[in-house]
């Protein structure tokens, strides 16, 4: 067996403590020089006479802070829209089809009146502003909304 064949030792054994003044770690087994910390175990967070961090900060009050978090629905502006034939019919799952959006969330999809629609379409399956739906009514087109809880 050659030193380049011995295996590697990924794990060094732990340093004793307290074995004689030769070890590097004797005598006050490395905790310094007096002091509360060298003589005795202190419970973790403790300051010593000043409040620990836990109390010194504010409280959170309310009990909304203990609610779940409510998702919200995705947004898409009505000018992507505009990729589609005039008359034809939009769902989200189409919008998933033709790269839109990478999937549906579980909150739905939400159409904002951000730009202007040219062509007169059939939407399903959408919440959608005050804004977006008077453009889609004012072209003529149709809207079948989700509830909007």
């Amino acid at each position: 067996m050659r030193l380049h064949n011995l295996p590697k030792i990924t794990q060094r054994k732990k340093k004793l403590l307290g074995r004689g003044p030769g070890s590097g770690k004797g005598k006050t087994s490395g905790r310094g020089m007096k002091g509360q910390k060298a003589r005795y175990k202190v419970r973790p967070g403790f300051e010593g006479r000043q409040p620990r961090l836990t109390k010194r900060l504010p409280k959170l009050r309310g009990k909304g802070r203990l609610l779940p978090h409510k998702p919200k629905p995705k947004t898409i502006d009505i000018a992507r829209l505009n990729i589609f034939r005039a008359g034809s019919r939009v769902t989200p799952e189409i919008l998933v089809e033709k790269g839109l959006v990478k999937k549906i969330p579980p909150a739905g999809i939400k159409i904002l009146a951000k730009g202007k629609l040219e062509k007169k379409l059939t939407l399903e399956g959408f919440k959608i502003s005050k804004g977006a739906r008077e453009q889609v009514e004012e072209l003529g087109g149709k809207i079948k909304e989700i509830s909007s809880d």
